[in-house]
């Protein structure tokens, strides 16, 4: 795979933003992080409630839910806040119900017993990769309020078996990249998130060609950049949840 150093931002192809995760960041939520890559900063907060949507009711099961949101100067110009409009953007909508999906696949719904927990992410400032720094910031807020009930003797078992974090690729001037700022993923000829987890496992890829379209050779490239930036970034969730 081709290293350079000519992308907008300085970085090598396989060179990944700065990351930095802290925990523990909301003083009044079961579980919090605040994830930061390079210039995108996305708050994520865990919230633990002793209920489950009504489907779920008298079956021992939990539910992991997320709500996304972007503040209005977290962009270049002002972004009019969805609760003013009166309901959500498409795009909202999608990236919230990602997020859900991506960490209840890490999860033992059942070990949580019927507890819901609601993981909210708010977008402070966006340079790109928004929705892959708030599932990264969102496992750790989850993993944090977890290990309170372990600790307060409400459950029996940590019921998180797999760690979970995602990140973007994409085709900038015909070359495989990772980790992409807004800069390069407007100008991309190809981009796509992955979720991954910490054991190898995909859980979810979204890729798009914009204009062209991409060998699979190339799709291979991304996904063995997504895996080398996964494994950087879990290794800084385990140092924001002091995990050996």
């Amino acid at each position: 795979m081709k290293m350079t150093s000519w992308r907008p931002s300085g970085r090598k192809s396989n060179e990944m933003r700065k990351i930095s995760l802290k925990s523990g960041v909301a003083k009044y939520a079961e579980g919090s992080c605040l994830a930061k890559f390079g210039n995108t900063e996305v708050l994520c907060t865990a919230t633990i409630e002793d209920r489950v949507p009504q489907w779920l009711k008298g079956t021992g099961s939990g539910w992991i839910t997320a709500e996304y949101g972007m503040l209005p100067r977290s962009t270049h110009t002002r972004t009019t806040r969805e609760a003013s409009r009166g309901k959500q953007s498409g795009r909202t909508q999608e990236i919230q119900r990602l997020i859900g999906r991506s960490l209840r696949a890490s999860t033992d719904l059942r070990s949580l017993g019927e507890r819901q927990i609601r993981l909210d992410c708010d977008v402070l400032q966006a340079d790109g990769g928004t929705r892959t720094a708030a599932i990264t910031g969102a496992y750790v807020a989850l993993y944090s309020s977890c290990q309170g009930l372990l600790k307060n003797d409400a459950l029996e078992k940590l019921p998180i078996h797999e760690t979970v974090a995602a990140v973007s690729c994409g085709l900038y001037n015909g070359e495989a990249i990772l980790d992409l700022d807004y800069e390069e993923d407007s100008n991309a000829q190809a981009d796509a998130n992955f979720v991954l987890t910490a054991s190898g496992q995909i859980i979810e890829i979204q890729g798009t060609a914009e204009g062209k379209s991409f060998s699979r050779n190339q799709f291979i490239n991304l996904l063995d950049l997504a895996r080398l930036g996964t494994k950087i970034i879990f290794q800084s969730q385990k140092a924001a949840l002091k995990i050996k």
